[in-house]
């Protein structure tokens, strides 16, 4: 059985289509959580991110997942966390979700398909979690736009080479980046990721550079900032 343990919580990640990885949670610990938010996890996979959004402070946090098998692993990882009445897994591909719920929530984070153009993986699961032909950038920024609040922010992860076009969509459906990080693996390599926040509201744009390790397995002072309250190693 396939278990990846945190501080506070486990990750039963043995159906999920993509793995616990170090982007994932370094994302997910710096999610701008506010003590009380409302959260929503769009594709939660295993549920990291809404177990992490939990650990920050959120009151709520709704996990949706399109496949079956993620979504009750999910709910495994939920149930068996300490914040199991704060944390619920709903089964269901976001397009219809955004169409039957009548909330709104303080903050929507995705780790979302990356590729739209990409060789196919073999695994059936992980082909779904790595790809957008199940929810195109245009239909997770529809969904967004019909559960985020007036004040609300929207989080996600993309590749740098698909900031650009998603963030013009964004921009025509009124949602404004307002910060981004880069996220690069050491100071000499080229960053793969960035870490994008949206605003309903206009702002100027701000942007930084994280470096993840010093070292081969020596986390950077401001990574280590971030993971510190998460992984096993900072205990």
């Amino acid at each position: 059985m396939s278990t990846f343990h945190f501080q506070q919580f486990s990750v039963l990640q043995q159906y999920s289509g993509m793995k616990v990885c170090t982007d994932a949670v370094l994302f997910g610990a710096m999610a701008p959580v506010n003590r009380g938010d409302r959260v929503l996890d769009i594709g939660t996979g295993t549920g990291l991110l809404s177990l992490m959004a939990a650990q920050l402070g959120a009151a709520q946090v709704t996990g949706v997942e399109l496949t079956e098998e993620a979504a009750k692993e999910a709910g495994f990882n939920f149930k068996h966390s300490p914040w199991a009445k704060h944390l619920d897994i709903v089964h269901q591909d976001i397009q219809s979700f955004a169409l039957k719920v009548d909330r709104c929530y303080d903050l929507i984070i995705s780790n979302p398909p990356f590729f739209e153009q990409h060789s196919r993986a073999l695994n059936a699961l992980r082909n779904t979690a790595r790809h957008t032909d199940q929810l195109p950038y245009a239909e997770l920024i529809g969904s967004v736009g019909a559960l985020l609040s007036l004040q609300g922010l929207f989080y996600l992860l993309l590749p740098v080479h698909a900031v650009l076009n998603f963030a013009e969509q964004a921009l025509a459906a009124s949602l404004y980046l307002i910060h981004q990080t880069d996220i690069q693996g050491y100071a000499h390599n080229t960053a793969k990721v960035s870490a994008l926040t949206f605003s309903r509201q206009a702002a100027e744009s701000t942007s930084s550079l994280l470096t993840i390790y010093e070292s081969r397995n020596v986390y950077s002072p401001d990574s280590a900032a971030f993971l510190k309250d998460f992984l096993l190693r900072f205990a």
